[in-house]
């Protein structure tokens, strides 16, 4: 296949974050003859210079000399997530290709509005989702047909920190409503459901003791009714007020259940329980980087739309609405 965009030998890039994923990034880049780092722009000067020395490329002082270098064909988000919607927009009107670690803005009309520069550019824009390239994921997917009809659905991710990190991702203003800065939590459930009808939310957060601007916990619950009737809660929480790590997904149809706990899966039928297969996730930013340069460079389709992230992103935002006001929401 051709690729529909326009693109020389090797794919220069520039990476704004030096974060876990942008490491896994840089790696990736830098294995693959047809890409090659170009720099790095990043929250503090002494981490943004240790970046660019591990990985031989440019230390940029601020993120906007990055986006508007001409010698840069594509940038990577992977910074703060108050910080997308922004750092994606000048991005795009600087005529770069851009790939965003999730969420693509913390506002439905920020992320709208960046998906509709793209499309004006014909450039890509790529919102990272690897939750669904994930084993547990895959195996979900393959695996619903054996159930029947679904009609109930639950995913909890619940993990413990004590003392919690005095982290960006323990700050309101800088991570976002918690299923919008984890909207992959509610992506992997209209992934594999389809469109929600109304959404009922509560949330939680404990304050910190050291620093108003960061919480200790927070607890998200969540209430989807999706259009085929089934019904879903998605748990979220993490902090000092957590004390029992959970990572758990499970359905319920009209023939057999499935349960994914951790890294492992089981089929619940009539005839007993049956273990699954289940792959794992190791490797997973890199096959997202590398699906990005096949598409740039060959068309090749990637997994995931900006649309089906934006469609998420509504549903996040109506469970932050209903949390405020109390009210179901109805998703449009």
């Amino acid at each position: 296949m051709t690729s529909s965009f326009s693109v020389s030998l090797p794919i220069r890039v520039g990476l704004v974050g030096t974060g876990y994923a942008a490491k896994l990034r840089a790696e990736t880049v830098n294995a693959d003859s047809r890409a090659k780092l170009m720099g790095v722009a990043g929250h503090t000067p002494e981490k943004t210079q240790e970046f660019g020395h591990v990985y031989q490329t440019q230390s940029f002082s601020v993120w906007a000399e990055l986006v508007e270098n001409p010698h840069i064909d594509l940038v990577i988000v992977s910074g703060v997530n108050r910080d997308h919607g922004t750092i994606v927009q000048a991005a795009l009107s600087a005529g770069k290709h851009v790939v965003v670690e999730y969420p693509l803005a913390l506002t439905v009309e920020k992320a709208e509005t960046a998906i509709a520069l793209a499309h004006s550019r014909h450039l890509l824009l790529h919102v990272e989702h690897i939750e669904l390239l994930g084993g547990v994921h895959q195996a979900l997917i393959k695996t619903l047909p054996q159930i029947g009809t679904p009609f109930y659905a639950r995913y909890v991710t619940m993990t413990p920190q004590n003392p919690a990190p005095q982290k960006w991702t323990y700050q309101p203003e800088l991570f976002g409503f918690p299923f919008v800065g984890a909207l992959s939590r509610l992506h992997r459930l209209t992934h594999a459901f389809g469109e929600v009808a109304t959404v009922s939310c509560q949330n939680r957060y404990w304050k910190s003791t050291s620093d108003s601007s960061h919480y200790s916990a927070c607890v998200c619950v969540a209430q989807l009714r999706f259009k085929s009737g089934l019904i879903a809660e998605a748990v979220y929480g993490k902090g000092e007020a957590v004390w029992q790590p959970e990572r758990k997904f499970e359905v319920q149809g009209d023939t057999g259940g499935l349960i994914f706990d951790g890294d492992g899966g089981v089929l619940i039928n009539r005839e007993g329980g049956h273990s699954i297969e289940v792959g794992g996730r190791r490797g997973i930013f890199a096959r997202d980087t590398t699906a990005v340069l096949d598409c740039l460079i060959d068309g090749t389709p990637l997994y995931v739309t900006p649309e089906d992230s934006l469609y998420a992103l509504r549903v996040a935002e109506a469970a932050r609405r209903s949390a405020e006001t109390g009210d179901v929401i109805h998703v449009v």
